[in-house]
């Protein structure tokens, strides 16, 4: 298909509440819901899905889902309708103009490229240049008690995950570390700070070489990288940043510094999909594996999380494991689920799930609707 896609004439704006099976504890709180932002963009009797990923409070990073829901609702939604964009970078211009707020403008973008995909009948993975029919997939482990630790560890091995990673913070690390070790010599394991760290917390920091992980994430600040790269220095250990990479060039000069030799790439932290793509490809210049990060995601998000990882230098195992683990029911049709740690790309074009209405309508707090 060739022609142009239509002008917009319709979109959704809803606020979505979904339980989570278990608290999922890091180093800055617990959530025991996934709350986000919905977006849907209609066009040419197609519709384009993305979900927001930002917090209720800024407890990641600044942003929260009030300030997403308001420029979302009353600056760029309306700013859509009845307008033409014939590729995902019509749309990167609408939205440059606007600071900041990268993961607002990422639920926007990332809706108009399942739009976009859907209307060249291709699959958003092999629209930007992917391949293959699943990829490789870790799980990430919330803080709890070492022996309940133990068991999930225990449990997530033997259903065949990649990698497995563990959140630490002060006082929640080294024990901890000491003991999965002792069970599990041989498995990929990783870990993950969230910022919980400084350089004078070298003490803890340096003994993370003794237990040969694939990396430490994001140990120091949120938005540092000349203290990790002193930290890089010091460290065998990779350091893999995630909140300190909110762009493209943040990606470069953290490489240049050698701040970080693993990247987490999430879509909405850096801004859209076409701002994934150029980390990934700045990071790969660099010979620097990336993987896909995850934000507790519904199986909107999580299908787009699982289509950028089909890109060739996701080399490392991604956080997009499955659905299940995290809700007794979704709000799409198609079940997201591994097997042997391998996690299938779904099928169809754009990201390739469909909604649940009746169960998106059970968890819908609010609805606001557009149109041209």
């Amino acid at each position: 298909m060739t022609r142009s896609l239509p002008p917009i004439e319709r979109a959704e704006l809803r606020l979505v509440r979904l339980p989570l099976i278990n608290p999922f504890t890091i180093s800055t709180g617990t959530m025991t819901e996934r709350v986000f932002p919905l977006v849907t963009l209609s066009a040419g009797g197609l519709e384009g899905y993305a979900e927001g990923v930002m917090d209720p409070l800024p407890d990641f990073l600044e942003e929260t889902i009030a300030g997403a829901m308001d420029l979302i609702g009353e600056t760029i939604l309306p700013s859509m309708m009845g307008r033409s964009f014939d590729n995902p970078a019509a749309v990167e211009r609408l939205l440059f103009p606007w600071r900041g707020n990268r993961m607002a403008l990422a639920t926007v973008e990332m809706a108009f490229w399942d739009l976009w995909a859907k209307w060249l009948d291709l699959p958003l993975g092999r629209l930007i240049g992917g391949a293959g029919e699943a990829v490789d997939v870790g799980v990430s482990l919330g803080i709890g008690p070492i022996d309940g630790t133990l068991a999930r560890v225990e449990s997530h091995v033997a259903q065949g995950y990649k990698r497995i990673k563990l959140k630490i913070m002060p006082g929640h690390d080294i024990e901890l570390l000491e003991a999965v070790r002792r069970a599990f010599p041989d498995i990929k394991l990783s870990v993950d700070a969230n910022s919980a760290y400084r350089l004078s917390d070298w003490a803890v920091l340096g003994r993370l070489d003794d237990f040969h992980l694939e990396y430490v994430e994001q140990p120091l600040a949120h938005d540092d990288i000349a203290d990790h790269a002193l930290l890089q220095r010091r460290l065998r250990t990779p350091v893999c940043l995630d909140e300190s990479i909110r762009s493209a060039g943040h990606a470069r000069r953290a490489l240049q510094a050698d701040a970080t030799r693993v990247i987490n790439i999430k879509v909405g932290r850096v801004g859209g999909i076409a701002e994934a793509i150029r980390v990934h490809d700045i990071a790969a210049a660099f010979d620097v594996p990336v993987w896909c990060g995850g934000m507790l995601e519904s199986g909107v998000g999580r299908a787009h999380n699982i289509h950028l990882s089909t890109l060739p230098n996701f080399r490392k195992p991604g956080d997009t494991s499955s659905a299940s683990r995290y809700f007794h029911r979704d709000i799409i049709v198609e079940k997201l689920e591994t097997t042997d740690g391998r996690m299938p790309v779904p099928d169809g074009s754009g990201i390739g799930v469909h909604l649940d209405r009746d169960a998106l309508d059970d968890v819908t707090r609010s609805v606001r609707s557009f149109s041209a």
